[in-house]
């Protein structure tokens, strides 16, 4: 397998121009090389995009630290070290997607109305939700998947450019086993069947 193929389709395009303005740089300008290989470092590793071995249960839609859990509804920060490619946490349909316009902040402040992407996913144990939110550093929320389509458990359905968090609710009868503080990765299972 070759690398470029760990590397999330949607970074190719600001790879490609990065790259381009390295190699011009380093012809007509080489002591100004070094911040570029420096900036093109560091995109190649915030799109990369590894491998997963997606888990048993409900699966984490998001690399990155919990920071608010409540009821039936976790989040997560995704810091720029983390991966942002999100997954679906369950197999089922996309019964909506819904974009919301609003305002950006600092990707670890959460706010009552924040630039975000909604993402329904409805299975027999009811219906799923996955909100990608846009930080004051992100450039674009990024969602793979239309309504009617279905998915698998841990399936790509998008990616959040440079700072976000994203949010998963769950339906009655689940609950979380991760708390504030925890760190999970996309794939990892982070809520069970409660027996409440």
């Amino acid at each position: 397998m070759g690398w470029w193929v760990l590397i999330e389709r949607s970074g190719w395009e600001i790879i490609a121009i990065e790259l381009i303005l390295t190699l011009l740089t380093y012809i007509f300008f080489p002591k100004l090389t070094v911040p570029l290989v420096m900036i093109l470092t560091f995109t190649l590793f915030f799109f990369r995009d590894p491998p997963r071995r997606v888990g048993e249960g409900i699966v984490s839609p998001a690399d990155g630290k919990v920071d608010f859990v409540s009821g039936r509804r976790i989040e997560i920060f995704m810091g720029p070290f983390d991966c942002h490619v999100n997954r679906s946490p369950v197999e089922g349909t996309v019964t909506r997607v819904v974009y919301h316009s609003g305002a950006k902040s600092p990707a670890y402040k959460r706010r009552e109305n924040p630039e975000r992407n909604e993402i329904y996913i409805s299975n027999r144990d009811g219906e799923f939700k996955v909100v990608q939110i846009a930080g004051f550093f992100a450039r674009r929320i990024v969602c793979y998947v239309r309504e009617g389509e279905k998915v698998r458990k841990g399936q790509k359905i998008g990616i959040i450019k440079f700072g976000s968090r994203t949010v998963l609710e769950v339906p009655p009868g689940f609950k979380f086993t991760k708390k504030v503080g925890d760190r999970v990765k996309a794939g990892e299972t982070i809520a069970v069947k409660s027996n409440v």
